[in-house]
């Protein structure tokens, strides 16, 4: 896997060519769908600026959920949870910021849409100093959200984003879903449940 992993990152004009290939060599559908998962964490590794640190952050990610139990025990410890709310989603993903992605874990519930970093980021003065570090956040009430839209990059279908844009004028955008479908259908279900 190691070899794989080192491969996947360094030809990167080779991505889609490797991933049919493999795709081909196993003959069995149940074969086909087990290649889906790892291709798509590593389309999660390269999206960071950094593969190790990218890495770094899924495994210190990973610690926090086993220490914490389920993820909902996670969403309940990062964002309030309110009397008759219900985790229906929880997937690793990445925020698109003017700065770069950041990545972490969306939060969709029956009452918000919630997004926490996996490593916290320095906060800064305005006169340049580091005064401290926090874990970036994003909670977005259901009823504040006018439209979810799925996208895709036209050069690369691989990558698919998830836009969600508020009454208020803001938008935000998340990418690099393992299970992207999962995380979309349940974003609706929750605005449906508003409507």
């Amino acid at each position: 896997m190691g070899f794989f992993l080192w491969r996947w990152q360094s030809i990167k004009e080779k991505q889609l060519a490797l991933a049919d290939r493999l795709m081909e060599k196993t003959q069995t559908p149940s074969r086909k769908s087990h290649w889906k998962t790892p291709l798509k964490l590593l389309f999660t590794v390269k999206t960071g600026s950094k593969p190790s640190e990218t890495v770094k952050g899924k495994l210190s990610l990973g610690a926090r959920i086993i220490q914490g139990g389920p993820k909902e025990n996670t969403f309940k410890q990062i964002f309030d949870m309110e009397e008759g709310e219900q985790l229906l989603k929880a997937s690793q993903c990445h925020l698109s910021t003017t700065a770069g992605p950041i990545a972490g874990l969306l939060f969709i519930s029956n009452q918000k849409v919630a997004f926490c970093s996996e490593r916290s980021i320095s906060v800064v003065s305005p006169t340049g100093k580091v005064i401290g570090t926090a874990p970036y956040k994003v909670l977005i009430p259901i009823k504040k959200i006018k439209g979810a839209n799925r996208s895709e990059n036209v050069k690369n279908k691989a990558e698919k984003y998830i836009e969600i844009a508020t009454g208020d004028g803001f938008e935000f955008w998340f990418m690099g879903f393992i299970q992207y479908e999962k995380a979309f259908n349940n974003l609706q279900k929750a605005l449906s449940l508003i409507s």
